[in-house]
């Protein structure tokens, strides 16, 4: 008897969103999905840096892939969005809500907790919280109109954890100091709970709901920060932006449809300890 085990992980046929596609798990996450067949519509706040990765994705993987700006903190925007995707493929049947913003401005952003706007807080949040909010109750109704899908949702080990302040001495990133603010921790803690909420809600419908909680990925950090960092690791190192990819295909392929609600922490140990 021949096994099928492995085509419950073929996508093809399958349109995927991925919000905040232009980022560094973002894009690694939508070359992922258009090699196992998935389309995918990209989406990104800024549509200029992902060119290169649509034509990429459209020649290597033979699959339809279109991009769409939109900002997903916006009701309007995602509107817009739901439309021009729905016009262009008809239907989603995963979508990836990654997108997550550092605000408009780093220096507000990696402010002192005593020292935090609550405006930057805000910006944050209308991000992290509301466009999650918003990207997946317009996507996600119309799953559950359709009969099923899956939603994934980045986290965070600091939606679990708070932050060891003392990685941050010395640490920076793209020439400048960085911490890990208190914002950052109440959203990605917020996802993890949002997450539980629509698995219970939609799981009649058909829709699947989970999380996935990347640990710290490579991504520019000085040396100080990686091995400071690495040392927390039972691992002993960061994580790749690829290794998050095939946590986010297993959540969106039949392989997992009898999995939602669920949090996969893809940390190399961290949590562990």
């Amino acid at each position: 008897m021949s096994s099928k085990y492995k085509e419950q992980f073929d996508l093809q046929g399958k349109v995927a969103l991925v919000t905040g596609g232009a980022g560094i798990i973002g894009q690694e996450v939508c070359r992922g999905l258009a090699e196992f067949g998935a389309n995918v519509a990209v989406v990104d706040v800024n549509l200029s840096g992902i060119e290169i990765l649509i034509a990429e994705l459209r020649g290597k993987y033979r699959v339809d892939v279109e991009g769409f700006e939109c900002d997903v903190g916006s009701p309007e925007s995602v509107s817009a969005l739901y439309d021009g995707v729905m016009d262009r493929f008809g239907s989603v049947n995963v979508l990836h809500n990654n997108a997550a913003s550092k605000s408009s401005s780093l220096d507000r952003f990696f402010a002192p907790f005593e020292e935090y706007s609550l405006k930057t807080w805000r910006e944050v949040m209308a991000v992290n919280v509301d466009g999650m909010f918003l990207m997946a109750q317009a996507f996600g109704k119309e799953m559950a109109r359709n009969g099923g899908g899956s939603i994934i949702q980045t986290a965070s080990i600091y939606g679990l954890v708070a932050p060891d302040q003392r990685i941050y001495e010395g640490s920076r990133y793209m020439n400048r100091e960085i911490s890990s603010p208190a914002v950052y921790s109440a959203s990605k803690a917020a996802v993890l709970g949002m997450t539980r909420y629509l698995a219970a809600y939609w799981g009649d419908s058909g829709v699947r709901v989970n999380a996935i909680t990347p640990g710290g990925v490579e991504s520019g950090q000085n040396s100080v920060f990686s091995e400071k960092y690495s040392n927390r690791v039972p691992m002993r190192r960061m994580a790749s932006a690829s290794e998050m990819v095939s946590a986010v295909i297993y959540l969106a392929s039949d392989a997992s449809s009898y999995v939602t609600g669920q949090n996969l922490i893809v940390d190399g140990g961290l949590t562990a300890w």
